[in-house]
């Protein structure tokens, strides 16, 4: 593999140390982490006055990550439904480039109990991506807005149960693939995957970058069909 979608990070903050043991197992320097949003972030606060969750989000260490770091990863509740004004907030305090999250994170709190990183050593760019999963984020607004801040729409993949299009409204596509007919515990059939290689194969010649993940971890599908599509795109 040459990219991972941490998901911890949703669950509650973690530190630099356990950052720099990621790096320090990462494969080779062009391994790629994609980190998932806090759900205090997104599902408790549901995107409304996040700043000071937003500052401790990036002190407690996911800048040590540099030129390694790929797209963030913000996916809401199925229950929260679009407010385009709340929507427009958030993503204007989203920084895009490490000094501008490094100057966010020195506002962190005492949350952070065990140190916090916020000084990079160099201005580099920061992508993010939004996974909505209320129905109701299908309209040409939302796909505008996304659009205006060069925001990714999530392609997902939820065996039915979320919304589920392919728009492309920024550089690059992000790809989560949960399970075609059982959220999370179904693997893939040869045929999907294909289909979903054709769709990569497609996005790659418009000259977009393509991050792919798999999250239908039940019985360790997530990674066998990982491998299985990466042998395909190489194929």
């Amino acid at each position: 593999m040459d990219a991972i979608e941490l998901n911890t990070t949703f669950y509650g903050l973690k530190w630099p140390s356990v950052f720099q043991g990621w790096l320090d197992a990462a494969a080779h320097p062009e391994f790629r982490f994609a980190v998932k949003g806090s759900r205090y972030i997104t599902h408790q606060l549901k995107l409304k006055n996040v700043r000071q969750a937003l500052a401790n989000f990036f002190a407690s260490g996911p800048l040590l990550l540099g030129r390694q770091a790929g797209p963030f990863l913000w996916q809401l509740p199925p229950q929260l439904g679009p407010n385009l004004e709340r929507l427009e907030e958030f993503f204007c305090l989203l920084p895009r480039t490490t000094f501008e999250a490094a100057a966010l994170a020195r506002g962190h709190d005492e949350r952070l109990k065990r140190g916090s990183f916020t000084e990079p050593g160099e201005n580099l760019t920061l992508q993010h991506s939004l996974e909505p999963r209320h129905p109701d984020f299908d309209q040409p607004d939302i796909y505008a807005a996304l659009r205006r801040h060069g925001i990714a729409w999530v392609v997902a993949d939820t065996a039915g149960r979320f919304v589920q299009t392919e728009q492309v409204t920024t550089s690059f596509v992000y790809v989560r693939l949960h399970g075609s007919t059982q959220l999370y515990a179904s693997g893939y059939s040869d045929s999907e995957l294909e289909q979903w290689a054709r769709r990569i194969r497609d996005w790659t010649a418009a000259g977009l970058d393509v991050y792919v993940f798999f999250d239908n971890d039940i019985d360790a599908h997530a990674p066998r069909d990982a491998g299985r599509l990466r042998r395909l795109m190489l194929s």
